[in-house]
């Protein structure tokens, strides 16, 4: 490992600085060779819910931002990012407000290619969860769920550690909660094809404030962590090294659920970091899942854009962590 990121020092210090777009003003690029290597040891078994983790190496997908929020728009960028890899992606994510339900005509057709949905579930005030104001919204949604017949992969309220998510999460306790609470209504509705994912920020475990909204390994199917180097350029194991040092100590598979390199480092560094990423992976074998976030948000800065496509030295990078087997398990 220590031999993997010293190259990928080496290639940052020659490549990244030439390509980076001139706004860009890249921070040095870190001294990897004195930092210990963040790898989650444990070996399982990992009981991971109906969604089951692979027994040796991990499942690949995507979310993929559409020209347009259509169906057919959803469809067809989730279509031409899989005809651009030359290959199916196991696992799709898809974004859901609190009112939003699953089990429209797009969602049935990834089923039906193979997919495996990632639901990113975006409840909503913990409190008014638990005082039983949004039973019917939740009850209704439990039953879409239920209704697909296969396996589904819930975020719910991915990120809640975030600070600007605070006035509506209240605390680690509150989240918890309203976990339990939403839990116990998908179990009577009877969606029992749910399996669960805890997912912070990198950020969240950085400033030691993610932890205390963990449910409990009675309650979580899939640990799970959403990752970036945007602001920041350093490898992916170092920006969820306190992430992966925790989930060593919980019996549970671990998903990226969303992961990216922004575009203000230049297509050299971009490539730099996904080929490390993808050797950060591979040497963590409770990292059973990674999900790209394939978006640059409309009015987001490029240092926080991390569409690949267009990029091609970066993409490339991408499409050999994708095409390499240990991703197709």
């Amino acid at each position: 490992m220590r031999r993997a990121f010293l190259i990928f020092t080496a290639m940052v210090l020659v490549l990244a600085g030439c390509s980076s777009p001139k706004k860009a003003t890249p921070a040095p690029p870190p001294d990897l060779s004195k930092r210990p290597a963040g790898i989650a040891i444990n070996p399982g078994p990992f009981e991971s819910g109906p969604f089951k983790a692979p027994r040796e190496g991990a499942y690949v997908g995507a979310w993929i931002k559409p020209e347009q929020l259509t169906h057919v728009g959803r469809l067809a960028a989730v279509d031409d990012m899989e005809s651009s890899l030359g290959r199916k992606l196991k696992i799709v994510n898809t974004y859901r407000r609190f009112e939003q339900m699953v089990g429209t005509s797009s969602d049935k057709e990834f089923l039906a290619q193979g997919a495996t949905l990632m639901v990113s579930w975006a409840t909503g005030d913990n409190r008014s969860i638990v005082d039983g104001e949004h039973d019917d919204l939740i009850r209704r949604q439990a039953e879409e769920i239920k209704a697909l017949r296969v396996p589904v992969l819930l975020r719910m309220r991915w990120e809640m550690d975030r600070p600007n998510l605070r006035a509506t999460m209240w605390s680690g306790p509150d989240y918890i909660a309203a976990w339990k609470y939403v839990r116990n209504i998908f179990r009577t509705v009877g969606a029992d094809n749910v399996s669960w994912v805890w997912c912070p920020t990198a950020e969240g475990f950085q400033r030691g404030d993610a932890a205390p909204f963990y449910p409990g390994d009675d309650q979580v199917d899939w640990t799970c962590v959403d990752v970036y180097a945007a602001t920041q350029f350093e490898p992916i194991g170092q920006l969820m090294e306190p992430f992966l040092q925790w989930a060593a100590q919980h019996p549970k598979p671990i998903i990226i659920g969303e992961f990216g390199v922004a575009r203000s480092w230049g297509s050299a560094g971009r490539a730099a970091w996904l080929s490390d990423a993808e050797r950060t992976f591979k040497a963590n074998p409770q990292i059973k899942a990674v999900a790209y976030f394939e978006s640059n948000p409309d009015g987001n800065a490029p240092d926080k854009q991390f569409q690949l496509a267009g990029d091609k030295p970066a993409f490339k990078a991408f499409h050999r962590l994708v095409t390499d087997p240990y991703f197709n398990p």
